[in-house]
């Protein structure tokens, strides 16, 4: 009996070894598998960043080790960002910060950084983007900072904005637009974004319309910065005046200044002063109502003096009467001088 319990004992041991051998062996072909990845030609690798800066050539998609955090791609030539560009093979990449500066990127299309969902920062300022997908950001929900500088072509800036309004950015906090030639506005609003900081800095932007202005006043927690743009400060725009003055939320207001007119060209929009309409009207409806009552008062007056009135029109016409049987008495006498002559 003691010999049989001692067998199980044995069988069991060997068993448990067994597992802990299978299970080791796992972990160690996914370690392996995860360090598969050698560095790409012209690369530096080290510390779970890739630095790619020009050396070489690089093919999408990228393929690193998936416990990769940084990747820097800068001074290539990637024209078109196709799907998955940085996670082939539907590989689940670790990767916190991608920089896509200066590569000559054109076009994003669709899915581009699906896989990529912990993705906190990228950066494709430096390119030259005319096609913009609106699906370009899906699967970026954990996305904190997105930079676009110096980037967008028209027709990219025209489309930026269906691609923003995707509720994968909903925490998105602080968006990078400077140096686009930006007309207008590139949101249409903020409520499926958490944006903290809006930067709008050296573009063609000539004022923020009435909508602009109630997304903001709807977002207070929002800064935007927006010096380096050619404003137009005409009486027009003055919700836009009053907002930059009243509010905080300009966080470069001191550095915002005139273009347009050229004889306000130069001065701080934030100091711009516009008379309201309303206040006119206010004016003129007051200056009436005064000249009314000023024309009141005076009739009055006259109407109580009525009979001093005419006694004084009396008199001046009796004094004018009594000058002139002067004047004609005298006309009458010196109607002939030359009669008088032969009389003497």
């Amino acid at each position: 009996m003691e010999s049989n319990r001692t067998g199980l004992r044995v069988c069991f041991l060997v068993h448990t070894l067994k597992r802990f051998h299978l299970t080791v062996v796992f972990l160690c072909l996914c370690v392996i598998s995860a360090h598969s990845y050698e560095c790409p030609v012209g690369c530096v690798c080290e510390d779970r960043s890739v630095i790619c800066e020009g050396f070489g050539e690089i093919k999408l998609p990228f393929e690193v080790s998936s416990r990769t955090q940084t990747v820097t791609l800068q001074g290539y030539t990637l024209a078109n960002l196709t799907e998955r560009a940085f996670s082939p093979n539907g590989t689940h990449m670790e990767l916190r910060a991608l920089s896509l500066r200066r590569n000559n990127i054109q076009v994003i299309e669709s899915c581009t950084f699906c896989g990529l969902h912990g993705l906190r920062t990228l950066d494709l300022s430096d390119n030259y983007l005319t096609i913009v997908s609106p699906e370009a950001f899906l699967g970026l929900g954990d996305l904190r900072n997105l930079f676009f500088n110096n980037t967008l072509m028209a027709s990219g800036a025209a489309q930026l904005p269906s691609a923003l309004s995707a509720h994968s950015l909903r925490k998105l906090h602080r968006l990078e637009l400077a140096g686009n030639g930006l007309k207008t506005m590139p949101l249409h609003g903020f409520g499926n974004l958490d944006l903290t900081t809006l930067v709008l800095t050296n573009n063609s932007l000539e004022t923020l319309d009435k909508t602009n202005i109630s997304n903001f006043e709807a977002f207070k927690k929002i800064r935007v910065f927006l010096s380096m743009n050619p404003f137009r400060c005409e009486c027009e725009h003055k919700e836009f005046y009053r907002w930059l003055k009243n509010s905080s939320q300009c966080a470069d207001a001191s550095g915002v200044f005139c273009a347009y007119p050229d004889e306000k060209n130069g001065s701080l929009v934030e100091k711009m002063v516009c008379k309201s309409s309303d206040l006119d009207a206010v004016s003129y409806v007051f200056l009436g109502i005064v000249l009314a009552l000023i024309g009141v008062v005076f009739l009055m007056v006259l109407y109580l003096n009525r009979r001093g009135i005419k006694r004084w029109l009396n008199n001046i016409r009796e004094a004018c009467r009594d000058q002139m049987e002067v004047y004609h008495y005298r006309y009458e006498q010196d109607s002939d001088p030359r009669l008088a002559n032969v009389a003497v």
